[in-house]
């Protein structure tokens, strides 16, 4: 939830290009306008929708940043121009866009962390296939390695998650009418990316995460002096290697633990060559989602013997 004197941040999330993400969140802050609040476009990206780009009508605009890079120019939001601005209220579109090298900052939501420091509330939206832990399931279902990522801490912390929702069917309907893409696009679209199978799958993939979300801002810790035994505390651990597949271990163990309200423990068993090094867990980001610690070779059998509690962490 919000800090005192941070901004409030609601996160709308699809499970697809198409779905209506970016027109719910204009249609509240045309509500919004019409209420008086002071509110601003820090960034919004049409995709050439013109339903969409109707939707911005009496906005007002920050002007991008423009950003020379490998001979070509390229727009990010200006954040520091929303940030002089300082309106009551941002838009930013794409939450989990990487900025052109360059910029100030690597993502667009450590520009929104920015924003939300200064105390500016934020509404932008985000496809859940971006989550980092959800990257190897999407990738499983749909064959397709999402490269651009957000720490799940990221949305976690987000005051409000609002699922924006259409059926498989409808959205592929869109498709066809060019409602999304121009036609070629739309048509490549369908056979790859956009088929019934990878919809419906990201679909509950969709709801499940944002069901999640709700149930966590909705549970109530047990007041202390209530009484009767403790809650039974999760525990997971994660015994990781130097191979590559440790990556995928980490977020699969992250995401269960979510689940289960738990502590996850990873433990890189480090190995007989002192110059080998352990998988990193930087791209979970801070706070970090995970305890870590090291331990010397041990056999497997010995590993799993010792207690969680007797392993150094940190």
């Amino acid at each position: 939830m919000s800090h005192a004197g941070r901004g409030r941040l609601k996160v709308y999330v699809g499970y697809a290009a198409g779905v209506g993400k970016t027109y719910r969140m204009l249609e509240e802050a045309q509500e919004l306008r019409r209420k008086g609040v002071d509110i601003v476009i820090g960034y919004f990206e049409p995709h050439g929708r013109q339903e969409t780009i109707a939707k911005t009508e009496g906005l007002e605009s920050v002007p991008r940043r423009v950003i020379p890079y490998a001979g070509s120019r390229f727009e990010e939001m200006d954040t520091d121009a929303v940030l002089r601005r300082r309106p009551a209220v941002a838009i930013v579109d794409e939450f989990a866009h990487t900025n052109v090298p360059g910029s100030e900052r690597l993502k667009r939501w450590q520009d929104v962390h920015a924003l939300l420091e200064a105390g500016i509330d934020v509404l932008t939206t985000m496809n859940v296939q971006h989550l980092e832990s959800l990257n190897d399931e999407v990738w499983h279902v749909t064959g397709i390695r999402v490269r651009e990522t957000i720490p799940d801490w990221v949305v976690d912390e987000a005051d409000e998650v609002v699922l924006v929702d259409l059926t498989p069917g409808a959205l592929r309907n869109r498709l066809e009418r060019g409602v999304i893409y121009a036609p070629d696009k739309a048509q490549r679209a369908m056979e790859n990316f956009f088929t019934e199978t990878n919809l419906a799958a990201l679909r509950e993939m969709a709801m499940r995460h944002t069901a999640h979300e709700v149930e966590d801002k909705l549970r109530t810790p047990p007041a202390p002096d209530s009484g009767g035994a403790p809650p039974r505390h999760e525990r997971l651990l994660v015994c990781l290697t130097g191979r590559p597949a440790s990556a995928i271990l980490i977020r699969r163990g992250k995401r269960v633990a979510d689940y289960l309200q738990g502590d996850c423990m990873a433990i890189h068993v480090a190995p007989p060559n002192p110059g080998a090094t352990g998988p990193s867990t930087s791209s979970l980001g801070p706070p970090r989602p995970a305890t870590t610690g090291t331990i010397p070779w041990l056999p497997v059998h010995l590993i799993w013997a010792q207690p969680a509690r007797s392993w150094p962490t940190g």
